[in-house]
């Protein structure tokens, strides 16, 4: 489970961290001479946790993008659990850029916008499965001011804001120096982390770990090339099962929600061509908070806004639901709410267990390490009035 820890166990860190920081803000910024009156017309903003991943897609990278689109479902099922000092949780957007390929323009230095920030899980592991290695030459410093200057990152100082830049050649080819974009990073608010796919000391010595310290970011490295190897639980199958049954809880509308539902569909088939754990963590992530897409699902939308039914034309509807009444449509989407609850609770309450399961059956490999930084990193944030649970 090493690999699978590494890329997931630095987006931890930073989000503890930084994401404690923020939390902080709200935290301590408490003026006891504030009128009640006052606090309540002032709604805190909400809150966001915005990752830019910067992959390098040269030749030799397909095992990092494999380990990518498998442990995006980790990432998205740690961040569910987060909590602020106020009780508030944070909203997660994710942002991809390729790097490095002989296929992307020489004028823009080699350098791709897959996704702005987006919330769309599903859409996310699109674009991650859609991406294809090349020759190529690889500027860090300039993907990351790219990212800098295309990049919606807000001004709410609460937001962690933090870019992930994964590679193996040295971090200063290229005519933007790396430093100049740490610098502008920090100004920002931006935490670059680091993952250097080799020898350690190696991306030490090309200036990998530079380029993250300078804005108080990690450095890691990573053996890419390692096969993903996922511990299989007794909770799996039924997990899965109850996946497909989750899907059909869906209300697909407007232009775009029968192909946004294939698409769910597609997703669900890619993480299975990795692997069938890879489908039980996805299936986990679509039974949290952060997974919504009141877009083109009447379910979520009708959460969001009931009035949404009352306003959909009639050739916005699925077949099922054209010529019905609106007080039969929201009978109906009422009722794949309910079961949709039910499903993913259900999800829930197994995963729980197959954590367990997995936990206990981990002590018996090599991951000392992880563990370490994990518990280190529960310490530092518990100290900044972060938190995390299960609910």
């Amino acid at each position: 489970m090493k690999h699978i820890n590494y890329l997931l166990g630095t987006a931890f860190l930073l989000f503890m961290t930084g994401t404690s920081y923020g939390c902080n803000l709200k935290a301590q910024n408490n003026d006891k001479t504030t009128l009640v009156t006052q606090y309540a017309e002032t709604k805190p903003k909400e809150q966001y946790v915005k990752i830019a991943l910067l992959l390098d897609t040269s030749n030799s990278m397909d095992g990092l993008i494999n380990q990518a689109k498998a442990q995006l479902w980790d990432i998205v099922n740690e961040f569910t659990h987060a909590k602020c000092g106020t009780n508030a949780r944070p909203s997660l957007q994710i942002a991809l850029y390729e790097y490095g390929n002989d296929n992307l323009s020489s004028r823009e230095g080699y350098i791709r916008q897959v996704l702005g920030f987006s919330n769309d899980l599903d859409e996310i592991s699109e674009k991650l499965f859609s991406l294809t290695t090349n020759g190529g030459e690889e500027y860090c410093g300039q993907v990351i001011h790219t990212s800098l200057k295309q990049l919606d990152w807000g001004k709410n100082a609460d937001d962690l804001k933090m870019i992930f830049i994964a590679g193996n050649e040295p971090f200063t080819q290229g005519k933007l120096d790396y430093r100049d974009a740490a610098t502008n990073a920090k100004e920002k608010d931006i935490i670059v982390n680091t993952i250097f796919c080799g020898n350690y000391d190696q991306g030490i010595s090309t200036m990998w770990k530079k380029g993250a310290t300078l804005t108080g970011g990690e450095y890691m490295a990573i053996d890419h090339n390692r096969q993903v190897v996922h511990i299989n639980t007794p909770y799996d199958d039924i997990i899965i099962q109850l996946n497909s049954k989750l899907n059909n809880t869906y209300i697909s509308y407007g232009s775009s929600g029968r192909q946004k539902k294939e698409l769910q569909s597609m997703q669900d088939a890619n993480a299975a061509e990795l692997e069938e754990a890879v489908v039980v963590k996805r299936a986990v992530s679509k039974s949290s908070r952060l997974y919504k897409n009141a877009t083109w699902d009447l379910v979520d939308a009708a959460d969001e806004d009931e009035a949404v039914i009352s306003e959909l034309k009639d050739r916005d509807l699925p077949k099922e639901l054209q010529g019905k009444s609106e007080n039969e449509i929201k009978a109906y989407v009422k009722q794949k709410k309910t079961e949709r609850e039910e499903i993913q609770k259900r999800i829930q309450e197994l995963n729980a267990k197959r954590e367990a399961y997995i936990a206990e059956h981990q002590k018996e490999e090599a991951g000392e390490l992880e563990n370490a930084m994990l518990s280190a990193i529960k310490a530092q944030a518990s100290k900044k009035n972060y938190t995390w649970d299960k609910k």
